[in-house]
């Protein structure tokens, strides 16, 4: 069949399809790993869904990047794989045999990190909620802003997909980056090994910092201290 020779397929067919080549792939690798949505959101928790937001948000992308909307939602990324700076996926197209999708992503500059660090050891709280599985709304404004912050901006993210698709981005590969935010959803550590991060030295720098901070103010004396004097006299005791 050649390009030009659409063959529709329904929903129905389309899934069937999917489902096919999943298990005829899980025959030669266990370890693939197709997306699945539950529900009607493809993301649902916070990482996933800004994920998805930071994506939508960039004027290059919010016109193509819902093509995948659909396709993601009816199982059509039969695996996605995340490694540093890495994503590969197979997308049920058309034809039987899926479609390879890549995607790379640029090693966030040392700068922009060191920056986001220096931020998050001002909000020692929000650190501690991100450690206990929270995430916490000091930090989103950090994490988000578009141009400094930690999700990247299109010019940092290229990809190609086998399909004959000429598009600046094909529904297959907006249906992979929609994958991801579905992925996120059970591990979010994957955003940082995406991303080249190493989460734990975000919390121990920040530790530290606001660590040193302290220690470096303990030998000041605060204003707001109340002398002996002014203690007896606030609680009516001579």
């Amino acid at each position: 069949m050649g390009y030009f020779d659409y063959e529709y397929k329904s929903v129905a067919e389309k899934k069937a399809d999917a489902e096919a080549q999943i298990a005829k792939l899980r025959k030669k690798n266990p370890n693939i790993a197709p997306i699945v949505i539950e529900g009607r959101k493809i993301a649902k928790t916070w990482w996933g869904v800004a994920w998805n937001k930071n994506l939508e948000s960039y004027a290059d992308f919010a016109s193509r990047i819902s093509r995948g909307s659909a396709y993601v939602k009816n199982g059509m990324v039969l695996d996605l794989q995340i490694a540093s700076g890495e994503i590969s996926a197979l997308v049920q197209g058309s034809r039987k045999t899926p479609y390879s999708v890549s995607i790379s992503i640029d090693k966030m500059p040392a700068s922009k990190w060191d920056s986001i660090v220096k931020q998050c050891s001002r909000r020692i709280g929000g650190i501690a909620e991100l450690v206990d599985g929270k995430f916490p709304e000091e930090l989103s404004q950090v994490f988000l802003q578009q141009g400094t912050g930690l999700f990247p901006s299109p010019k940092e993210i290229h990809f190609k997909c086998s399909c004959p698709d000429f598009a600046y981005m094909c529904k297959h590969v907006a249906a992979a980056l929609y994958g991801v935010g579905a992925k996120l959803d059970g591990n979010p550590k994957l955003f940082f090994t995406l991303r080249d991060i190493d989460f734990s030295a975000l919390i121990k720098k920040s530790i530290e910092d606001k660590m040193a901070n302290m220690l470096k103010n303990a030998g000041k004396k605060s204003k707001r201290i109340i002398n002996d004097a002014d203690i007896t006299g606030l609680f009516g005791v001579e």
